[in-house]
């Protein structure tokens, strides 16, 4: 059996029932006990850009509409007129959610109007009330807004802890990444035929690479780590001690050669994912076998590569964020934060993936994925959600990889072979923990000794 490594100790084998996955009254018991009491992922704040900016987020049987109500100031509430329950906001035939600008939000039911703070300044016969209806009663509700990281979160329970202290061990973790000042390359949507659990566990953890993904093989052993922190979890992948920085989304191809290796591995990761490399990272390890001599040991490759990657960048005006080299190995690749949103940060980039549930059919959801870059100010790309089914070539080769787990995951769940899910204790931990923070949510079972499962 393979032994843990970087001082990482094996965890204790669990398993777990399969209602997360597949039951209704599970997915309707989410509503209350956990997405209106959570904070979620809603948006980035380049997003609303003016006063008057808006957006949308619908999760289940709830509707929120986020505004910028100043240059340096965000309001949520419910997106549900106070007269009689209309939403104030549609999402348009197709659309992910709705956004753009607004001076103040008309029912379009019986004109009821409300300004950006969410106060009511019109009601059409107002006098027909007789003074019963007040500032009070006919403000829209509320929703808990901050931001961090350069996202906008919104949570809906009034007494939830404050975002930056749900975030944490995280948050502290990533600040040095400056993920705020990355901006969207590309961001895709789309309707998934699985539970969302399935969807995010798709990604959480490093197991299924060598499977899922066979052609990474080829530039070396990709074996990795999770661990858990509370609500939240992180992933890495092992590494040498003398190369720890390895463990960002910058990594050192392992073959013969470690300058071809490198070049190899980053061309294919820019060509088949779009994703976790950078056109200047992909350049400048296509200069290695020029600029190295041959038989330099992988970590002169690997310094070379960063060091003359870094120079073109800033020369372009991107400078890289200063990082601690043990700050950036134990962060690992990814951290999950707890519900439903992955962060592969990187250097330069980051990968990111949440998914909610789509209705209350445990067998849907909604799955978005985006890239993040560092650009040079003045030269970020507009870009905008884009519906893309898991067959469409935009999502390259190596993505549609793992939506093939999910969807063949999705339909084994309901075998009556199968028992649960029994993940990895050393790289699967992120699995276990999130089921653990769920059982805390919803009142369920919690994830218990593999052990006890083949004793009963």
């Amino acid at each position: 059996m393979d032994a843990p490594h970087n001082g990482l100790e094996l965890t204790e084998p669990v398993t777990f029932g399969i209602d997360a996955y597949i039951s209704e009254e599970y997915a309707r018991a989410e509503r209350d006990k956990l997405w209106r009491r959570v904070w979620q992922q809603v948006g980035r704040v380049e997003d609303l850009p003016k006063v008057g900016s808006y957006l949308t987020y619908d999760i289940l049987d709830d509707s929120i509409v986020v505004v910028r109500t100043a240059h340096d100031e965000l309001k949520a509430h419910h997106n549900v007129c106070m007269h009689r329950g209309r939403r104030l906001v549609d999402v348009p035939h197709g659309a992910k959610n709705a956004c753009g600008q607004k001076k103040s939000f008309v029912c379009g039911f019986h004109g009821w109007t409300y300004d950006r703070h969410g106060n009511c300044i019109h009601i059409p016969e107002s006098a027909d009330w007789q003074g019963a209806l007040t500032q009070e009663n006919t403000h829209l509700a509320p929703v808990r807004v901050d931001t961090w990281g350069g996202w906008i979160w919104i949570n809906m329970d009034p007494a939830a802890e404050p975002l930056r202290d749900y975030l944490e061990p995280a948050a502290t973790m990533l600040d040095p990444f400056q993920l705020q000042d990355m901006r969207c390359k590309w961001r895709k949507w789309l309707h998934f035929q699985c539970n969302w659990k399935v969807a995010m566990e798709a990604f959480n953890e490093t197991y299924h690479v060598a499977t899922t993904h066979p052609q990474f093989n080829k530039f070396g052993n990709f074996r990795g780590w999770a661990v858990a922190h509370g609500k939240h979890s992180n992933i890495g992948y092992d590494a040498p001690e003398d190369l720890e920085e390895t463990k960002s989304k910058i990594r050192l191809g392992t073959g013969a050669d470690p300058r071809v290796s490198t070049a190899e591995m980053q061309l294919y990761t820019l060509e088949e994912t779009n994703a976790t490399t950078t056109r200047t990272l992909v350049d400048a390890a296509l200069r290695l076998v020029d600029e190295v001599p041959e038989g330099a040991p992988a970590d002169q490759v690997l310094d070379h590569w960063l060091a003359s990657a870094r120079r073109d960048d800033a020369a372009r005006g991107v400078i890289w964020p200063t990082i601690d080299p043990e700050h950036l190995a134990s962060s690992g690749t990814a951290w999950q934060i707890f519900p439903n949103f992955q962060i592969g940060q990187g250097v330069t980039t980051a990968l990111c993936y949440s998914a909610r549930p789509h209705g209350y059919h445990p067998d849907e959801c909604i799955f978005e994925a985006a890239c993040y870059e560092l650009y040079p100010k003045g030269e970020e790309p507009q870009t905008e959600w884009v519906y893309a089914a898991p067959n469409d070539p935009g999502w390259r080769t190596v993505l549609p990889q793992d939506f093939a787990n999910m969807a063949a995951v999705q339909q084994g769940m309901k075998s009556l072979g199968f028992s649960g899910p029994k993940p990895n204790p050393y790289m699967e931990r992120s699995t276990a923990n999130l089921h653990r923070n769920l059982a805390a949510y919803l009142g369920a079972d919690a994830p218990r000794k593999l052990a006890q499962e083949f004793d009963r």
